[in-house]
């Protein structure tokens, strides 16, 4: 998982075990079943994988959306790559539980800050995104949550 959905190398935030660099081949394995050009694709996860997501937007056009449900935002050089690249999705649903930022961890703690700097950032790229808050922590209802950023995508298309 940290090293699977990671786009670069950084040290662990919680635990013994750092970020690895594995995102790039996680993508290329996903890429090689998105080979029909008369389908649409959207991309989308939870936590890491959230952060996974809109990286992968940055990557390649094949994704016109992204569903990006409590990103891991405040990784670690992560606002700062969205500004020195160009998103190639057209669309962006991100979430963030209005509790979240409440830790005593010092990085994790800044994830609000983090998510409304993306947010805002996108809007001024005229990408077509949505922000939403959610009640509680990072661990309530991941899988509605991831739910409600796919059913905004594909609203977008009907």
């Amino acid at each position: 998982w940290n090293k699977d959905l990671s786009p670069w190398k950084a040290p662990a935030v919680f635990g013994n075990e750092d970020f690895g660099e594995g995102a790039k081949d996680t993508l290329t394995e996903i890429l090689s079943t998105c080979i029909d050009d008369s389908k649409t694709y959207y991309i989308g996860g939870y936590s890491l994988a959230g952060l996974f997501a809109l990286w992968s937007s940055y990557q390649t056009d094949v994704f016109k959306g992204v569903a990006a449900a409590s990103p891991s935002v405040w990784f670690r050089g992560f606002a700062d790559y969205i500004k020195e690249n160009e998103i190639k999705s057209s669309y962006v649903y991100l979430s963030l539980g209005d509790k979240e930022a409440k830790t005593r961890n010092a990085v994790m703690s800044t994830v609000d800050k983090r998510i409304q700097e993306v947010y805002e950032y996108l809007k001024e790229k005229g990408v077509n995104c949505i922000f939403e808050w959610n009640k509680g922590n990072h661990f309530m209802d991941a899988e509605i949550r991831t739910a409600k950023a796919f059913s905004w995508l594909l609203k977008k298309e009907s």
